[in-house]
């Protein structure tokens, strides 16, 4: 049995492994985070979107080597609640003077879980609350830079801005971005300039935001008590130069950088919460989790979303219910009306129609979580053993859970327990949207799930079930694909046209005349189930009827083999400058 010495000595060497396990992680992320910048300038983009892609492994990885490492040393140890008590109290010592200790004490937890295989809940050995603040943590080079145009003239802070953030790669004419950029600036605020208080200046994030074919500046102009926030994105012209493509100032605009159905962002952050507390006060209304986990950190994300969600319920009444919508084959989605978020469950058995097992289903989620989203396909949280009062679901949903995902299901006094679940934000679902909309909404609506479809092809991704019942209307008016379970890889289909028929008495068969295999695709056979809506039907031939032809999606798949990757913006095309400004304009 081991003395009080000698086990605090052992907790001591069990928090000084777990800290080194996360400060080797945190290393490796920035250095992944910094070499986008180098990507940028390079021009690597396959190279960019693989760093994004093979960064989300990184936590799991040094979590799982920890825990390797614990159970080789301390492995009797390792299973006693008293040492790991002890641990805790010597691993909150050791974050006294971190940078990241937001970050480190849900590596613990992480660590915690896997040793001695416990839930989150009901559980005294794990962070449920931050210990230690993150306030005030210093930062080298500082979360942000301050400019003060008032001493130089707003030209040539714009010029020293840019300047400060060491790309290699030249501007093709940053003279004549800076005009732009000044000249948007005052048509967003009616064409004069306000009065300025002794207080006016830009302050800019230290660390630009890559991700795809850009990087962003991200900052706010202070005047006053006033504060507008801006983003600049920077991208390659067709010069081979370096150049401003616009500047967003309108707060939502900024706010769909951070979008739930975009892939994360590449940042090199010493301090992430300084960044996150920063971006909070440009954005107020996204939370910190959806900010952290959009910064790369989504390991971080999902448990800050977890203890929103755990405060949510003691500060509402409301009940679980089933999600409104068409009841999906695979998946089991309930919600909660107070909460802007659904959860899914893979159910236990699947509709007729669907050939394949939880564990393919599992596997088309990892898929979307490690590609690019382009804008299109809604992030989801993955959660293992996840605590919900009992009292707080509907009898109907309750029923319907035990019917359908019995397995998945586990009961601890008033608590019940799902053992695995994805949790998404809600939308609207596009079938519903179309019944309820006016004209103008439907055309728009139509439109943009055509566009959804096209950008997903581009992206790689063939969506498999189409149905408008897999997509649903973001707040901001986007159609996002939110059904993963028939999700294919573009290059991984064969799209064809359909045979002609030897004679029209084979049309009429309930079986086709003709072949078919696994991942063979028909286009033209979309309209059928997709556009039996007139006002649908003519929306959609006017702006894609391309896609009911083998043609597009052949050429969709010849450019992505051949690495060719398409632009992606997260801002209308008549925002760029390149649409809105002749090459000649000046600003006076």
């Amino acid at each position: 049995m081991n003395m009080p010495s000698e086990r605090n000595a052992i907790a001591w060497d069990i928090a000084q492994t777990v800290v080194k396990g996360f400060n080797k992680h945190y290393r490796l992320f920035r250095e992944c985070s910094r070499a986008a910048k180098e990507h940028f300038e390079a021009a690597e983009w396959q190279a960019m979107q693989e760093s994004i892609t093979n960064r989300i492994q990184f936590y799991d990885d040094r979590v799982m080597e920890t825990v390797e490492h614990l159970q080789c040393r301390f492995f009797a140890d390792s299973q006693d609640d008293a040492i790991w008590q002890q641990a805790k109290l010597c691993f909150i010592g050791m974050l006294m003077n971190h940078k990241q200790p937001e970050l480190a004490e849900t590596f613990f937890n992480s660590v915690f879980c896997r040793v001695l295989e416990r839930g989150f809940f009901n559980n005294d050995f794990v962070f449920i609350r931050p210990a230690i603040s993150t306030e005030y943590i210093e930062s080298d080079p500082p979360i942000y830079r301050s400019y003060y145009p008032g001493q130089n003239g707003l030209r040539q802070t714009l010029n020293k801005i840019i300047e400060d953030f060491g790309w290699q790669r030249p501007f093709t004419n940053l003279n004549r971005d800076i005009l732009h950029v000044m000249r948007m600036a005052l048509e967003h605020i009616g064409g004069e300039w306000p009065a300025l208080d002794v207080n006016y200046q830009i302050q800019i994030l230290s660390s630009a935001f890559y991700r795809n074919k850009t990087a962003y500046i991200i900052g706010k102009v202070v005047n006053a008590t006033q504060t507008f926030p801006f983003a600049v994105p920077v991208r390659h012209d067709e010069q081979g130069g370096l150049c401003l493509d616009t500047i967003l100032l309108d707060p939502w605009r900024i706010g769909v950088l951070f979008s739930f159905s975009r892939a994360y962002f590449l940042v090199d952050m010493e301090v992430p919460s300084g960044y996150v507390q920063f971006l909070r006060g440009m954005l107020p209304w996204k939370s910190k989790a959806e900010l952290y986990t959009m910064l790369g950190l989504q390991k971080q994300g999902k448990n800050t979303f977890y203890r929103d969600l755990m405060h949510h319920l003691q500060h509402s009444n409301d009940e679980f219910m089933i999600a409104p919508g068409i009841r999906g084959l695979v998946m089991l989605v309930f919600t909660l009306p107070s909460y802007p978020f659904v959860f899914k469950l893979i159910k236990d058995v699947f509709g007729s129609s669907k050939n394949m097992d939880r564990q393919t289903v599992k596997s088309k989620y990892v898929l979307v979580k490690r590609h690019d989203r382009v804008g299109r396909m809604s992030d989801t949280l993955e959660y293992s053993h996840v605590a919900f009062p009992k009292s707080r679901f509907t009898k109907e949903l309750l029923d319907e859970l035990y019917a359908l995902a019995p397995s998945l299901l586990e009961e601890d006094g008033d608590s019940l327990i799902i053992k695995h679940l994805y949790i998404e934000r809600r939308m609207k679902p596009l079938n519903m949207y179309l019944e309820a909309a006016n004209p103008e909404e439907k055309d728009r609506a139509v439109r943009e799930y055509g566009d959804a479809i096209r950008e997903l092809a581009q992206a790689n991704i063939f969506p498999g079930d189409m149905l408008f019942k897999n997509f649903g209307v973001t707040r901001y008016g986007r159609v996002i694909f939110y059904d993963y379970d028939e999700i294919e890889y573009m290059t991984d289909c064969n799209f064809r046209d359909i045979p002609e028929a030897p004679s029209p008495e084979y049309e009429m068969m309930s079986e086709p005349w003709y072949p078919v295999a696994k991942n063979d695709v028909f286009p033209e056979e979309f309209a059928s189930f997709l556009l039996y809506d007139a006002d649908v039907r003519r929306v959609f031939l006017q702006y894609h009827r391309d896609l009911l032809s083998p043609k597009f999606w052949q050429e969709a798949q010849a450019h992505i083999r051949e690495g060719y990757m398409a632009n992606f913006f997260p801002y209308p095309q008549e925002l760029r400058f390149a649409r809105r400004y002749s090459t000649g304009v000046e600003v006076q």
